[in-house]
């Protein structure tokens, strides 16, 4: 399609303007009307779609579908937000039911025999390769969606999806309502971080609250002395979402297998990896296989070390505890390597970690950001900013990143509005939860937070700068789902760079940049335990996977867990624990956890290219962009990653990253 043939359907210019969190900050009933407002978009264009003359243009019929798409596309995202991160019950509630309308169209449309035999006529071999890609993947999706079978199989399809999305939400929504706490004596904060302790005053009972929110949790387990208390907070931590998710993902295993069976396919595991990179079921229980291997003389050294460390002080101990692995590991890396991992958190005050990552990132992809003052959000913690290129506004985004009640409880990028050359700006959200600044508190995070941080700001640069695609479609993060993690894990890298940690890592008090030895001290110490961290992993991705490769019916999830803990770490299932329960990648990964590794491996290797030409290599980041982001979901992962390297990628570089140290 030439551009002047594309002009036919774009929209005015000035509703690229448009912000898409405009519908969030409204009223309720506001937000209804734009979510059914976009649904009659959607129809309207599939019915343009449908009743166009055979002699029609292939590609206005195309993009008559792909603004039906991007339609629903955007109502879901909107939904999404505000389900995960709106500080209103009844505005959450609201999306969870707007979320479902426009799953429910998408599903009836890709069971739609006429939409498939209108798109399945075009022509397009003449076109660019993106146009090809899009319309061969919209036409495998079809068929994998159903498309091809009896009235009433699609009909037990359409059920099964339908509900498949309110018992999704039902599982979220259980985890992130589900905030649980211990209260224990002042005296059991010992060891933990002197902002800790000032943020945790006891209550008119002389106790002290601690929730199963991170900036909680997290630091407890890493830091407080008490065995007793760490014990009695992952034991609550592991009991979230029970007993309801219990049930609910029962229901969930059941609907996804019944549904993989009518598509065809043995189990909801191969169905749901057939589209990936890794190809089938069988090549992620064997990946999984692999890594574990690789890892298990390195786990297995790993809790020798932390065992030989607690029997110091307690000769007797049998085993090491799960809730123990955290603080033995700080000990015996303050032993072996001199490094407190407190010692960095004032080097790392919020304020200033939230500048390196839009300074570090603008500098490297060439872009300025620019926070709106006074503009419209849900919250006031949360913050828009525009992303601009030479003057030009190509993007925005929004940080929301301090927890609260009813919000998710993790931290992940959202989508707002996906992309389109000369239609619509790309949006993003980053919703997080890490620690409130206040008057006398900066916030110090931890070294894993940052980690996070840059983590996540690695998808929302995808999202955005893969926004400006031909097709909405192929819009941002749309390559196949075990690459999605790849340029996110591969930004992970600049936090461990003392030259880039010293462009923002200032000390809280005296402003001094973090000494360069203290970061290798760091790195060094972070070698300990490494072995166990990738173990752990395989254990998520066996669960993942185990939970869907077979007939549920045959399955007890709370003893394959277990028994999958035990098998895979060296620690033991803690009986009356549920860790299942609130494992919330079950209701957005499925079976598919070890996409997070497959990811890893690939970004080792797109690493290489930085380490030999500079992290701030602007040469190199800019074919990074231009090979790797910009083209979002236009070609398959592996042609960018061959484009980029000049080669087909491989696990050298993980291997070498796995053995170091």
């Amino acid at each position: 399609m030439s551009c002047a043939g594309q002009e036919e359907h774009l929209r005015p210019a000035a509703e690229l303007d448009a912000s898409g969190a405009r519908a969030i900050t409204g009223s309720l009933d506001a937000f209804v009307a734009r979510s059914r407002a976009d649904l009659a978009r959607a129809r309207d264009a599939v019915a343009r779609l449908k009743s166009a003359p055979a002699a029609a243009p292939a590609l206005q019929r195309l993009a008559d579908y792909d603004d039906a798409m991007a339609a629903l596309s955007d109502a879901s995202a909107r939904a999404s937000v505000a389900r995960n991160a709106h500080p209103d019950e009844a505005m959450r509630k609201a999306a969870e039911t707007c979320e479902q309308e426009v799953d429910a169209l998408a599903t009836r449309f890709s069971l739609d025999r006429d939409i498939y035999r209108s798109l399945y006529a075009l022509d397009v071999s003449t076109e660019d390769a993106a146009t090809r890609h899009f319309l061969s993947r919209t036409l495998r999706d079809f068929r994998r969606a159903g498309v091809d079978k009896d009235e009433a199989t699609r009909e037990r399809v359409r059920e099964l999806n339908e509900e498949l999305v309110r018992i999704g939400q039902e599982f979220s929504r259980n985890i992130r309502e589900d905030v649980r706490r211990i209260y224990i004596d002042p005296a059991e904060l010992a060891g933990l971080p002197d902002d800790y302790v000032r943020a945790h005053r006891p209550g008119p009972d002389g106790k002290v609250s601690i929730s199963t929110d991170y900036p909680d949790y997290v630091p407890f387990l890493t830091y407080a002395k008490s065995s007793r208390a760490r014990e009695a907070l992952w034991r609550v931590y592991r009991k979230r979402g029970h007993p309801g998710n219990l049930e609910v993902l029962s229901r969930m295993l059941a609907l996804r297998h019944e549904l993989a069976q009518l598509l065809g396919y043995p189990s909801w595991a191969d169905y749901v990896t057939e589209d990936k990179m890794i190809g089938s079921a069988g090549a992620a229980r064997a990946f999984i296989a692999r890594i574990s291997e690789a890892s298990a003389r390195r786990a297995a050294a790993d809790y020798e070390t932390l065992l030989e460390r607690l029997r110091r002080d307690q000769p007797s101990a049998p085993r090491v505890e799960p809730w123990d692995a955290e603080v033995l590991k700080e000990s015996m890396r303050a032993e072996r390597f001199g490094f407190d991992a407190q010692s960095v958190r004032p080097y790392f005050p919020f304020a200033r970690v939230q500048q390196g990552v839009l300074d570090v990132t603008a500098r490297l992809f060439g872009l300025e950001y620019r926070r709106v003052e006074g503009a419209e959000v849900w919250h006031p913690d949360v913050t828009r900013w525009d992303v601009r290129e030479k003057g030009a506004l190509v993007g925005r985004f929004y940080l929301d990143l301090h927890p609260r009640e009813g919000k998710y409880k993790h931290a992940a990028q959202f989508t707002l509005v996906s992309g389109q050359a000369g239609r619509r700006l790309p949006e993003a959200v980053l919703i997080c939860n890490f620690p409130r600044p206040g008057p006398d508190n900066p916030a110090l995070l931890e070294h894993g937070e940052v980690i996070t941080f840059f983590h996540e700001f690695g998808h929302l640069l995808h999202h955005l700068l893969g926004g400006r695609t031909r097709w909405a479609g192929l819009s941002g993060v749309r390559t196949e789902w075990d690459f999605v993690e790849a340029p996110s894990q591969m930004l992970e890298e600049w936090c461990w760079d003392a030259d880039v940690l010293r462009s923002f890592a200032l000390h809280s008090s005296t402003g001094a940049p973090i000494p360069a030895d203290l970061v290798e001290r760091m790195k060094a110490a972070d070698e300990l335990g490494k072995g166990l961290r990738v173990r752990q992993q395989m254990f998520y991705a066996a669960v993942s996977l185990g939970f869907h490769e077979r007939d549920p019916a045959e399955i007890d999830t709370t003893q394959l867990a277990a028994h999958l803990q035990e098998t895979y770490t060296p620690f033991r299932a803690v009986e009356d624990t549920y860790f299942h329960e609130s494992f919330g990648h079950l209701e957005g990964y499925s079976a598919i956890y070890y996409t997070y590794m497959w990811s890893l491996v690939i970004a080792k290797d797109l690493f290489t290219r930085f380490r030999g030409e500079g992290l701030m290599s602007e040469a190199t980041a800019a074919r990074y962009r231009r090979e790797i982001l910009e083209p979002g979901g236009s070609r398959p992962a592996a042609e960018l990653v061959r484009e980029f390297l000049g080669r087909a990628y491989n696990a050298a570089a993980y291997e070498e990253w796995l053995n170091a140290g």
